[in-house]
């Protein structure tokens, strides 16, 4: 049994599929799928949603608005990650570039209310947005992951201390 060991020119050779679908011109269906659900989850958010939240119990109501801002938090992360690759495949920045900026970007799941006694009452156009939402991050993730490797853990991260001071921030306490 012969065994084949690659050297390092053979792993430069290497094709990531990923990486390939992210800098060509495959890239401009989830692009446009991303920045769509977007808009959608925008729309229903100051349109349909509030009329559909007034209409669920008490317990259902504080379910929505936790989902709501998953929601929104979990979209505007995944969009900060498509606008920085498309500007990668359009040449406006350097992979470096998008390598140093998109550190500020998390797709790593920020959870979801979906065991929740209340998630059923919450309305299904609602639910399909979020269910949309979180398989679209997790192909981002997936991509992100094939094309820059894992990420690496800030030593002084601090997820409830950075939500604590973006409450702080956005209501000037």
């Amino acid at each position: 049994m012969t065994h084949s060991v690659l050297d390092h020119s053979d792993s430069a050779r290497t094709i990531k599929l990923a990486e390939r679908l992210a800098f060509s011109s495959n890239f401009q269906p989830i692009f446009d799928e991303g920045m769509t659900l977007v808009d959608e989850t925008a729309a229903y958010l100051d349109g349909d949603g509030r009329r559909d939240a007034r209409t669920i119990s008490r317990g259902a109501s504080t379910l929505y608005a936790a989902e709501s801002m998953r929601l929104t938090t979990r979209l505007m992360q995944v969009a900060s990650w498509l606008l920085l690759q498309r500007a990668a495949n359009q040449g406006d920045m350097s992979r470096a570039q998008v390598e140093a900026e998109k550190v500020k970007v998390r797709l790593d799941g920020i959870g979801g209310g979906a065991d929740s006694p209340f998630y059923d009452e919450l309305p299904e156009a609602f639910r399909d947005l979020v269910e949309r939402a979180v398989m679209l991050e997790r192909r981002v993730a997936i991509l992100d992951r094939e094309i820059y490797g894992e990420p690496q853990p800030e030593a002084s991260s601090n997820p409830v201390g950075e939500q604590m001071h973006l409450l702080r921030t956005a209501f000037a306490v």
